[in-house]
């Protein structure tokens, strides 16, 4: 049984000599796929132009559940061990707590100072009154997909090349659903399918902007990259109470976007501690 839970990623990474690849430009494949994932998720709106509420509410709760789940296994507990090399438990669990709420902070700021306009919790941020209400829709997506890029940028920026790995895939699919609820909810504001298709694209692609920032940060400081990895992870978990949950649960189905919550959680879960 024991043979069946070889991990996979760390073997691929040896296989194709991803270490001989600098780390920034890992950063920015991983989290392009990652966000390439987001336009991908669209393309179904060319078979169908509508889900159910209930189904909207489940692949919300995936998304948070996998993001969850990254932000503890894939940055949180990585991000900490690689604290305590060089310093005792209090200090790294300090550092980690430093970088959570900064990570947090500065979510808040953009979120407050931005103007941008979510499909159900509708317009946040200054004065919005220049601007087209599909940039506020890029703009809301932008400053989601954001930290996302930067948690697999910053993945690739430890040693351990099969944990960005991971966070690229979990990352990815979580894109998927959220690319296909932004989609359908462009449809109905009028929007074509093809400029529905063309947005989840694009705003797929703020990813590797935090991807190429995040491995940069700790491939040319090292010493940072615990304080990056909170950062990331204070990031995603503002996005993922903020937005992705309240959302989820403004449809109605609370039990069912719980029970994405959780297939989420523990798929994520399944993939760092099988894969990475």
């Amino acid at each position: 049984m024991d043979s069946l839970w070889i991990p996979v990623l760390p073997i691929l990474v040896e296989s194709l000599n991803l270490k001989d690849i600098p780390v920034i430009f890992l950063g920015i494949a991983g989290s392009g796929v990652a966000g390439l994932c987001t336009g991908l998720g669209a393309v179904p709106i060319f078979f169908f132009t509508q889900i159910s509420q209930n189904v909207q509410g489940i692949l919300l709760g995936f998304g948070a559940g996998v993001m969850l789940a990254a932000t503890a296994f894939s940055l949180i507990i990585p991000g900490l061990e690689a604290a305590m090399t060089e310093h005792n438990r209090v200090i790294a669990a300090l550092i980690l707590m430093g970088g959570i709420l900064l990570g947090g902070a500065f979510l808040w700021a953009a979120n407050r100072y931005f103007p941008h306009e979510h499909f159900f919790k509708g317009q946040e941020g200054g004065d919005a009154a220049n601007l087209k209400r599909i940039w506020l829709f890029i703009l809301a997506i932008a400053i989601h997909n954001f930290p996302e890029g930067l948690a697999v940028g910053v993945g690739f920026g430890g040693d351990n090349l099969a944990n960005g790995a991971a966070l690229t895939v979990g990352i990815g699919l979580q894109n998927i659903p959220e690319g296909l609820v932004v989609a359908i909810s462009l449809l109905t504001e009028n929007y074509t399918k093809l400029t529905s298709l063309g947005i989840s694209v694009l705003t797929g692609m703020v990813e590797p902007v935090g991807g190429v920032l995040g491995a940069a940060a700790v491939s040319v400081f090292q010493p940072v990259l615990p304080v990056a990895m909170g950062f990331a992870a204070g990031a995603m978990l503002f996005v993922i109470s903020d937005e992705i949950i309240p959302e989820s649960h403004r449809l109605g189905f609370e039990k069912d976007a719980t029970i994405g919550v959780m297939v989420g959680f523990v798929l994520m879960f399944f993939l760092d501690v099988t894969l990475g």
